[in-house]
C-alpha cells in the first residue's frame, strides 16, 4: 500500500470514530469533543419496542457499579425486573379501580426494590423473549394485560375471584418466560436471591436526587410523575447542588443514572447531541432547522426558575431513562455529559451514545441516581437530618 493510500485509510478510520472519542479534530463548524473523564461500562443494549428504559438504564448503572467495585463484568437481565414489577402494578391497578399507571414504564427505584425483595438474574438465564422472538416487543403484551385487568376491574361477577392474579402471572410467563427457581452461572448454582447477594450490590447504598421549587429543598418528596406509581421518594435539592453531585460522581469514578425529558427537537440521538438552543425551533427557517445539532450554538441560561417553569407547563416530562458515564467538552469549552442510551447502536452516529450539554441537563433532568458516597459531607448530613 502506498503512503498516500495509507494516509487516506487512516483519515477515513478517524472520521468513522465516535465524535466524543476524538480529542483533537480538524478545524470546522461541527462538534469537536474532548473527553475529560469516561468510565468503563458494559455494551449498549436495545430496549426495542418496549417502554422499559428504566430497567435498561438502571441495569447498566448496576453493571457499571460492579465493574467499579472489582466484581467483574456481568450482563444482567433487564426483563427479570420487568417481570417482577408487572404483578405489583396489576395489583395496584385493580385496587385503584383502574385509576393507576399500568403501562411498561417505571423508574430506577422500582428496579432497586426488585433487587432488594427478589434478587436478580443474568441475561444468559432470563432474556425475557419467547421462542422465535429475536427482539423485545411488548406491544401485544401490554394490550393483553390491560384488557384482562380492565375486565377484572369491571367486576362482571359482582365479586372479584382469587384467580385473576394467577391469570396475570400466566400472561407474563407466556410473553416473558417463567422465572427459574435455581440456575447455573459460571459453574455455580444460584437462586435469584443468592445471585444478587453474591454480586454484593446493596440497594440502600443508592439515592435519587431531584430539584423542583414547588417542594421544600432538603426534604424527601414523592415526585409527581405518571411513572412514579410506587410513590418512590427523592431528595429534593437546589439545582446547582444537583449538578455538583453529578459532576462529583463522575470525577470520583461513579456513574449516574439519569431520568429526564427527551421530547425536545434538540434531543438528537441520531446526531449524538442534546442541547438547549437559545433560538426556538419556530423562529428558525428550514435550513436552520435542518442544521440543528450539527454544530455548537448559543444555549439558554437555565436557572431554577426556568427549569421549574418547564416542569410546570409540561415542557419537561418524565420521558426516558439513560446512563451517564462521562464528561466531555466541545471546542468552545462547553461541558457535555457522555450518555449511554438503550436504543441500540444502528440508529446512532456515535454507537448508541450521545452528548447532553450542561444546559440541557440543567433544564431537562427529572432525577439522578447516585451512590451515597458521592454526596458532599455537608449535603449528606443535611439530608440525613430530615
Amino acid at each position: 500500500m502506498t503512503d498516500r493510500l495509507v494516509t487516506l485509510f487512516l483519515l477515513a478510520l478517524l472520521a468513522a470514530l465516535p465524535a466524543w472519542s476524538q480529542e483533537d479534530g480538524e478545524e470546522g463548524d461541527g462538534f469537536r469533543f474532548e473527553i475529560a473523564k469516561q468510565l468503563d461500562t458494559t455494551p449498549v443494549k436495545n430496549q426495542s419496542r418496549t417502554g422499559t428504559c428504566w430497567s435498561f438504564a438502571t441495569s447498566s448503572f448496576i453493571e457499571t457499579e460492579l465493574i467499579r467495585m472489582g466484581k467483574g463484568r456481568h450482563d444482567l437481565s433487564e426483563m427479570f425486573a420487568v417481570r417482577m414489577i408487572y404483578p405489583e402494578k396489576a395489583r395496584r391497578y385493580v385496587r385503584y379501580h383502574g385509576n393507576s399507571t399500568l403501562g411498561s414504564g417505571s423508574l430506577s427505584g422500582d428496579l432497586l426494590r426488585v433487587w432488594r425483595e427478589h434478587g436478580a438474574l443474568p441475561e444468559s438465564v432470563y432474556d425475557g423473549r419467547f421462542v422465535g422472538q429475536d427482539r423485545h416487543n411488548h406491544a401485544e403484551l401490554d394490550k393483553v394485560l390491560k384488557a384482562m385487568l380492565d375486565a377484572v376491574v369491571s367486576n362482571p361477577g359482582k365479586t372479584l375471584s382469587p384467580a385473576w392474579p394467577e391469570a396475570v402471572n400466566g400472561v407474563l410467563d407466556a410473553y416473558l418466560g417463567a422465572v427459574p427457581e435455581t440456575f447455573e452461572y459460571e459453574g455455580k448454582t444460584y437462586t435469584p436471591r443468592s445471585f444478587a447477594d453474591m454480586l454484593g450490590i446493596d440497594p440502600g447504598d443508592y439515592v435519587e436526587l431531584t430539584s423542583f421549587a414547588h417542594h421544600p429543598f432538603y426534604t424527601r418528596i414523592d415526585l409527581e410523575l405518571p411513572d412514579n406509581w410506587a410513590e418512590n421518594l427523592y431528595y429534593n435539592v437546589p439545582l446547582d447542588e444537583l449538578m455538583a453531585v453529578l459532576d462529583r460522581a463522575i470525577e470520583k469514578g461513579y456513574s449516574v443514572g439519569w431520568d429526564g425529558d427527551t421530547s425536545e427537537r434538540s434531543f438528537m440521538h441520531k446526531k449524538g447531541v442534546a442541547t438547549m438552543p437559545a433560538v426556538d425551533w419556530e423562529a428558525r427557517d428550514s435550513d436552520a432547522q435542518d442544521a440543528l445539532g450539527d454544530a455548537p450554538e448559543e444555549e439558554l441560561t437555565v436557572t431554577q426558575a426556568v427549569r421549574q417553569a418547564m416542569f410546570d407547563n409540561y415542557a419537561t416530562t418524565d420521558d426516558h431513562l439513560m446512563h451517564i458515564v462521562g464528561i466531555a467538552t466541545d471546542q468552545n469549552g462547553t461541558r457535555y455529559y457522555i450518555t449511554k442510551n438503550s436504543w441500540g447502536t444502528l440508529r446512532s452516529e456515535f454507537e448508541g451514545y450521545l452528548n447532553m450539554s450542561e444546559a440541557y441537563v440543567r433544564a431537562k433532568t427529572v432525577s439522578i441516581l447516585v451512590h451515597r458516597d458521592v454526596l458532599p459531607a455537608a449535603l449528606s448530613e443535611r439530608l440525613a437530618a430530615k
